[in-house]
Parts: C-alpha cells; sequence; structure tokens
C-alpha cells in the first residue's frame, strides 16, 4: 500500500496518508485545520534501520522531475573513477533544481573538483556531511530560504 506525505503550510506539518492503490491525484484536507494540503516528493521506504529524513524541500514537482531526468541522463556519461565529473554533476543538480548547497557540502565538491581523494574527504567531514541538510531551497529572490522552522512531523498515519 502506498504512503503519500502531504504538507500543511497553515499548520507547518507534515502528514502521511496511505492508499490501498497508487492515487497520484487526490488531495485530502489537512487533519487539523481542514486546508488544502501539498503533496509532497517523499524518499521510498526500504527494510532495516534507517534515521528519519526531513525529506526535500518544497520544491516544483515538475521542475524536479525535469531536473532528475537531465540529470540521469548526463549520470550515464560520467566515469564512475572520476570524482570531479561527479562533483560537477551535484554542482548542477543544486543549480537547476533551485537549491543552495550547504557548508559542508561545499566544502566537500571543492575539494573534490581540487583533486582531494574522496576517502579522505569522507574521514575529514564525514561526521560534519551527515548531521547537515546538504541542500538549502533558494528564494526568489536567490537568497537561502526563510527563517521559518522545520516542519513538524504528525506520526499518525491517515487514509487517502
Amino acid at each position: 500500500m502506498p504512503i503519500y506525505e502531504f504538507y500543511c503550510g497553515a499548520c507547518n506539518t507534515l502528514f502521511n496518508f496511505f492508499s490501498s492503490r497508487i492515487d497520484t491525484n487526490s488531495v485530502p484536507a489537512c487533519p487539523r485545520c481542514q486546508k488544502e494540503l501539498t503533496r509532497q516528493i517523499s524518499m521510498f521506504s526500504t527494510i532495516g534501520r534507517a534515521r528519519e529524513d526531513e525529506g526535500l524541500p518544497d520544491l516544483d514537482e515538475s521542475r524536479l522531475e525535469r531536473v532528475m531526468g537531465d540529470l540521469a541522463r548526463q549520470a550515464e556519461t560520467v566515469h564512475e573513477d572520476d570524482p570531479q565529473q561527479m562533483a560537477k554533476l551535484m554542482r548542477r543538480f543544486s543549480e537547476q533544481a533551485g537549491m543552495e548547497l550547504g557548508a559542508g557540502m561545499e566544502e566537500a565538491l571543492s575539494r573534490l573538483e581540487a583533486g582531494d581523494s574522496p576517502e579522505v574527504i569522507e574521514q575529514e567531514l564525514g561526521d560534519i556531511l551527515e548531521h547537515e541538510d546538504p541542500f538549502t531551497p533558494l528564494t526568489k529572490k536567490g537568497r537561502k530560504g526563510s527563517s521559518r522552522p522545520a516542519p513538524r512531523r504528525d506520526e499518525t498515519l491517515y487514509e487517502l
């Protein structure tokens, strides 16, 4: 059964809804304030232990789909033994998706572009990258996103 994630801007809360079938069109009302919710792009789940993820910021879904399609095609030409190409691809993703790199990710990519070993970068920056949100949404003026707090997550599983 698919589980869909929706966001309420009025409540600043993420909600999960399950459906007995694939349903990419229904948009429920907020369980708290009854305003229309916004569908979120969510990570898929896997079996096993994983830390809770905040997901991606509120992005234009069609734009993100185009960017991901373009990057998938570009990734086919990236040589896996060339970290500089991978860094370039990550920068392209950031620019095309309208996201700014976090400080740790920026440092890691700069070091990859300079020819540093990915293993050394991982060893030195691994803890920083693990606890950092690698991307920050840009506002229409091109600055980092607002100071609004991260959305709350309602743990209830609602029916779609």
